[in-house]
């Protein structure tokens, strides 16, 4: 039952880390893209990075020094990703999946 449960966690644990890492990794490819040729020369002063809006086409150029790491990014996922899994875990255990309907 141990080795069950740890490959359940396992899973739940690498699902939470891609659905988590997904967006950041979304993010920070499309603040880092190399701008078309014929984009008017926005964000090509030194510092700054183009930050994309909700309106194809809208930039807005923010200073870099707004995008440094801090130290809760190290604490923030894993917490998170711990309350994921243990709610995932206590909503498995809550609905007895592995309990049979039959009476014996």
């Amino acid at each position: 039952m141990l080795i069950y449960a740890a490959r359940w966690t396992a899973l739940l644990t690498v699902l939470v880390a891609v659905a988590s890492f997904s967006p950041e990794f979304a993010f920070v490819s499309t603040i880092t893209a190399v701008q078309s040729p014929g984009s008017g020369g926005e964000c090509r002063r030194e510092g700054m990075v183009r930050v994309p809006l909700d309106v194809p086409g809208e930039v807005f150029c923010l200073p870099a020094q707004m995008f440094a790491k801090s130290n809760i990014d190290f604490v923030v996922p894993p917490v998170f990703a711990a309350v994921v899994v243990a709610g995932a875990a206590w909503v498995v255990r809550s609905i007895a999946l592995w309990e049979d309907d039959e009476p014996v």
